[in-house]
């Protein structure tokens, strides 16, 4: 399954929960992306039969390994470009809005040359 860039997303914020509150519902979900339950429960159950996501017996949501990989691959490139927006001079909040559309479209390439020659300066 090929994943959207809403799909990893939902996974980005179940791994921002977790390291936050150490657990993610699908309530805790819906408010932080200040999206519905139905919204919720539809990506949630597509993420299950992908396997990137586990339900477990109590409600709360796990990430597998697969889950897991692609969350923290999303989560640094949006931290990255967020400081580095920041940096420059971009207002925080449009730095992480720009911040959330590139770390979905940007090739692992082209972002591995972009954090080089960041880290070269």
């Amino acid at each position: 399954m090929h994943l959207t860039s809403s799909m990893e997303d939902y996974l980005k914020t179940i791994f921002i929960l977790y390291r936050k509150q150490g657990y993610a519902r699908c309530v805790d979900i819906s408010e932080y992306m200040g999206v519905t339950m139905p919204s919720v429960s539809r990506a949630v159950k597509e993420l299950i039969k992908a396997e990137y996501l586990m339900k477990e017996v109590n409600g709360t949501l796990s990430l597998t390994i697969a889950g897991e990989k692609v969350a923290e691959n999303v989560y640094e490139r949006h931290c990255f470009f967020t400081k580095h927006f920041i940096s420059i001079g971009v207002d925080p909040e449009t730095a992480e809005a720009d911040a959330c559309r590139i770390e979905h479209d940007i090739s692992a390439e082209t972002y591995e040359r972009l954090k080089e020659s960041i880290t070269k300066e």
